[in-house]
């Protein structure tokens, strides 16, 4: 699945944040990053687990000690992973997201693979749907500096909605 877990975490983040300055590639990027690794890995339940999400938060802590504006830039892709493990539905396997304080077997299936093909289509079509919201509500259809405004800055300016003002303007 890819449009499900982009737009989940795109959508997840404006209603909970609703901070246009946070830079949405990067919530994107960590939103696909737990399946990526775990094709790369061969199946590493770590992918899957709290500690991934958990061990970004902590190494982007301490990374920007004393730069703010690269800890709020950076602290999107481990938020981006959460939202992932939320989205996915890995708090159900108690082994796997509790890996490995639930204990070290890596006898361990992705969520995505307990589900039937209909709803993991079903998932994907409401993945494209909210992508086509965001791409319509924060005016990237018709506004080419918004557009470029995304692609340079990951920035999603969106006219409807809850919309707290960019301190960096």
């Amino acid at each position: 699945m890819l449009l499900w877990f982009v737009a989940t975490s795109l959508l997840a983040m404006r209603w909970s944040f609703g901070d246009p300055a946070i830079d949405h590639r990067l919530v994107v990027a960590g939103a696909l990053l737990p399946d990526v690794a775990y094709a790369a890995s061969g199946g590493a339940p770590l992918t899957h687990s709290l500690i991934l999400p958990s061990a970004g938060l902590a190494v982007v802590m301490l990374a920007t000690i004393g730069r703010r504006r690269a800890r709020r830039r950076w602290l999107t892709l481990p938020i981006g992973v959460f939202w992932h493990q939320l989205f996915d539905g890995a708090w159900l396997q108690p082994n796997l997201f509790w890996w490995p304080f639930g204990g070290v077997s890596t006898a361990t299936t992705l969520p995505l693979a307990s589900r039937p093909v209909w709803l993991i289509v079903a998932m994907e079509l409401a993945g494209l749907a909210g992508c086509w919201w965001v791409w319509r509500s924060a005016g990237l259809a018709q506004d080419l500096v918004r557009r470029a405004d995304f692609w340079r800055a990951g920035r999603l300016r969106y006219s409807v909605g809850p919309q707290r003002r960019d301190p960096e303007d």
